[in-house]
């Protein structure tokens, strides 16, 4: 008969092995979860800068640098060319209308009025020669007239004595024959100078007419370089301050150069650069305020300048009201731009943060302070104090605002 084995009780070594590799995949585990060396990192926490997020109202403005300028400038540009003969005012003098602010010479300019005085001269002499010749042909015209018409009559009066006889046949009609041709042609004759009197009138008159036209065009020319001439001497087209003059004796100035500028100081606007991240908040329009020696001034956007240099586009501001008294050209202020009325939001203190992340995330830290992890949120609008934050944070919590930098990819940083 078979004889029953049994089993025997009690851990056998097998069950060592299977219960130890159990442990180590446990406890593998356990550290990739928990301990993720690839995005945990330790810092020191007080090289952090940590900001708490608070309710309160959010004042929509920027700051921003502005440059007084004048409230107009007038560019001055040479109407002639010409070396510089004399500066009569100096830059931050004030000018009124018309006063002279430099010479210039040009001489090649005093050559050609020359010709053109001598070209003048000479055709005022034609126009004289051809009205003398005009008056003595017309007087010759007019005698040729004159005794053509005489021999006419004489023609005319012999003709019908002669007519009169041959019908009494008291003269041979050879005689009378004689007499009627010598009358008619002493008509033709007449009319023939009548017509050339006529003819050589109209001519006369058609040339004078000519020469008073080109008289007239030339002392119109003439007229013109007299101007360039005066052109020569720079004038300040306004009242205000001389600003640039870019002149100094003997230097050779190009026409149309721009050489000075006059600036209308009956008032001021302040220029200012703004982000371009702002280009389509920034309207005319909007106020602003600065102070200055503890008084506040308010100031106007007045104008918008399209273009977008360098990340940044031009504005043009004018006071509201007051001005400071001592106020120059060239003077800085600091303003705030009013871009919107406050509101009532969640805010989080500006930081170095925002370069890293563009506002898409941020390290909150943990109720117990002993480590921050990485959430994502959403930034709105942003003032030189403070993020407006539409979601992923609460009131009260506590975000890390410095540098991120120095973290790379973590999502959790331990802090000691």
């Amino acid at each position: 008969m078979d004889t029953k084995i049994e089993k025997k009780k009690g851990i056998k070594p097998k069950h060592i092995v299977i219960g130890s590799l159990v442990l180590v995949f446990l406890y593998f585990l356990g550290y990739l979860i928990f301990n993720d060396s690839g995005s945990t990192l330790k810092v020191e926490k007080d090289k952090l800068t940590i900001s708490t997020t608070i309710n309160d109202k959010f004042n929509d403005y920027i700051s921003i640098s502005g440059l007084v300028k004048p409230i107009s400038t007038v560019y001055l540009d040479a109407y002639e060319g010409g070396r510089v003969l004399q500066i009569l005012i100096e830059e931050g003098n004030m000018v009124k209308k018309g006063d002279v602010i430099l010479k210039l010479e040009n001489r090649e300019l005093y050559g050609q009025i020359l010709n053109s005085e001598t070209n003048l001269a000479l055709k005022q002499n034609d126009l004289r020669q051809t009205q003398i010749n005009f008056e003595s042909k017309r007087i010759g015209g007019q005698k040729s007239l004159l005794e053509s018409e005489f021999q006419l009559k004489k023609a005319k009066r012999k003709f019908e004595q002669n007519q009169a006889l041959y019908k009494e046949e008291l003269i041979a009609g050879e005689e009378f024959l004689q007499a009627e041709e010598s009358y008619e042609l002493a008509q033709k004759n007449h009319e023939v100078n009548k017509f050339q009197v006529k003819q050589d009138s109209l001519l006369s008159t058609g040339s004078i007419k000519e020469l008073v036209n080109d008289l007239a065009r030339m002392k119109q020319t003439l007229s013109m370089a007299y101007e360039r001439i005066e052109n020569l001497n720079v004038k300040a087209p306004i009242d205000g301050q001389l600003g640039m003059l870019d002149a100094e004796i003997g230097k050779q100035i190009g026409r149309g150069q721009s050489i000075a500028q006059v600036n209308v100081l009956t008032d001021f606007k302040i220029e200012s650069m703004a982000d371009e991240h702002y280009i389509d908040r920034i309207k005319r329009g909007l106020t602003g305020s600065f102070e200055r020696g503890n008084t506040a001034y308010d100031v106007n956007l007045k104008k918008v300048y399209p273009e977008v240099r360098e990340g940044k586009f031009k504005i043009d501001m004018v006071f509201a009201g007051d001005k400071p008294n001592n106020i120059r050209t060239g003077q800085n202020y600091y303003i705030k731009l009013q871009l919107g009325t406050p509101t009532e939001a969640l805010l989080l203190p500006r930081g170095a943060f925002f370069q890293s992340t563009g506002g898409q995330w941020v390290y909150v830290v943990d109720a117990s302070g002993e480590f921050a992890t990485k959430r994502s949120v959403k930034i709105g609008k942003q003032n030189p104090q403070y993020y407006e934050v539409l979601e992923g944070l609460q009131e009260g919590e506590q975000v890390i605002t410095s540098g991120y930098d120095a973290f790379g990819e973590s999502d959790r940083l331990i802090l000691k």
